[in-house]
């Protein structure tokens, strides 16, 4: 009998140690008792009841991204396009994920390529490729409205690829090829210009420097040949000052010297001979040197 109660008592412990559960972090498991919905585990320790309660979802509560395969979508000018979509969604409600839909990831994708095919319909080939956030927001809006009773969160609708039939693709590069020869020609002639503007503002700024330097070559010229005539006109003052000033003291020393007339006879003689020997084509004798003889006679007298 204590064999059996001793089994008894470890099959019990077993079947609790069993049951007992530890949910980990970002995850959520849902409980079902009897086939019934009970309630949703979070994160911590948990025990379920044996044989009654059982684990019916466990459901991460991380945000997923999946990626859905091409879809031919046709748009409103006619043009077949394939496009692929990536799609972040997150579980917000564990109990309404695991009992709104039977398969939700089917479903996402049916309803995604349902609403893209809709949005593309309406805009033309010229729009679609250069419409992606608009047509992201759409989607986006669109998805997350229709699996709010899922349990699902539609974070963030990716346009992965958009492929139109390859002779618009070639039409395509031939056009872009088109516009990047344009805008190269365009950026030449712009640098042509520049270099053009740059190098007539160099002449310019060189010409205007040449005039500058001929000006004050001219300025620094003028002051020099003013400097040398003011300095030459100084020069003759002075010795015209200092001649007249010899002279003005040669005559206070004759006149101090009280001269004979002797003295004067010669110096006239003198101022003759120097009058005689110029350029004048007339010459006025004074009486006073008339009489040469008595002159010279009067030299001789005054040397002894």
């Amino acid at each position: 009998m204590q064999y059996v109660i001793l089994a008894f008592v470890v099959l019990i412990l077993i079947v609790f140690i069993l049951n007992i559960k530890i949910v980990p972090q970002s995850k959520a498991y849902v409980i079902e008792r009897l086939g019934t919905y009970k309630t949703t585990w979070q994160t911590g320790f948990h025990v379920k009841v044996p044989f009654i309660e059982r684990i019916a979802k466990i459901v991460s509560l991380k945000e997923q991204v999946v990626d859905f395969a091409p879809q031919p979508v046709i748009t409103k000018d006619n043009v077949t396009m394939q496009i692929d979509t990536v799609v972040f969604y997150q579980i917000t409600d564990p109990k309404l994920y695991a009992y709104g839909v039977e398969h939700p990831l089917p479903a996402i994708e049916n309803l995604t390529a349902t609403t893209l095919r809709n949005i593309i319909g309406e805009m033309e080939l010229d729009h679609t490729l250069t419409s992606r956030d608009t047509i992201n927001a759409k989607i986006r809006g669109i998805l997350d409205e229709a699996t709010d009773p899922w349990g699902i969160k539609v974070n963030r609708v990716e346009l992965k690829n958009i492929l139109p039939p390859r002779e618009i693709q070639d039409a395509m590069e031939k056009q872009m090829k088109a516009e990047r020869e344009r805008r190269e020609a365009i950026l030449r002639a712009e640098g042509e210009k520049a270099s053009k503007v740059l190098i007539a503002e160099a002449q310019k700024e060189s010409q205007i420097l040449e005039a500058e330097g001929k000006k004050q070559s001219a300025i620094l010229h003028a002051e020099a040949v003013k400097e040398a005539k003011i300095r030459e006109a100084e020069g003759e003052a002075q010795a015209i000052l200092k001649v007249q000033t010899a002279k003005a003291d040669a005559i206070k020393l004759i006149n101090e010297a009280s001269p004979s007339k002797e003295v004067i006879a010669i110096k006239s003689l003198e101022a003759f001979a120097e009058a005689a020997n110029g350029q004048a084509t007339k010459i006025i004798i004074p009486s006073e040197i008339q009489s040469l003889a008595g002159l010279s006679t009067s030299v001789k007298e005054l040397i002894k």
